[in-house]
């Protein structure tokens, strides 16, 4: 029997054949590229508010305002932290706070729109709305009775 696994495959190569689906082998290249790396870091939460209302925390105690970046595009929300080098090279007895660069991506649903990024207490909060448009909101269909 064959062991074949998804690692085999060469995404690339597949994609020149699949016209139209542009989007969705750009989702599983990103995808497979990150599950091979770190994705504990930094810890994060998605929380519900309520139906259309989210917000994403991410620790990022240590980062300084000019040390974290925040971009949407393409419906990916992408998070980076990357450290400054100290003026001063600080000698460490132990070192118990993780400091180290990241990038954090979230892919969002259409039509979900960011309303703002604050840090407070060492977490980043990232506010989510999901905006249903007009055409796509259920719609009451009168009902003609003939005589």
């Amino acid at each position: 029997m064959t062991n074949l696994s998804i690692h085999t495959f060469d995404l690339p190569t597949l994609h020149r054949h699949a016209i139209g689906f542009d989007r969705l082998f750009d989702e599983l290249t990103r995808n497979f590229a990150n599950s091979r790396t770190n994705e504990n870091y930094p810890p994060y939460n998605v929380i519900k508010l309520d139906d259309t209302h989210y917000v994403a925390e991410i620790a990022v105690a240590g980062f300084k305002d000019t040390e974290l970046d925040v971009e949407l595009k393409d419906n990916i929300l992408t998070v980076r932290g990357e450290k400054e080098k100290p003026e001063v090279e600080v000698k460490y007895h132990h070192r118990g706070i993780s400091a180290r660069n990241f990038v954090r991506t979230f892919t969002l649903e259409d039509n979900v729109e960011i309303r703002g990024a604050t840090v407070q207490n060492g977490i980043l909060s990232i506010a989510l709305e999901h905006v249903v448009p007009e055409e796509k909101k259920p719609k009451k269909i009168q009902i003609t009775f003939a005589k």
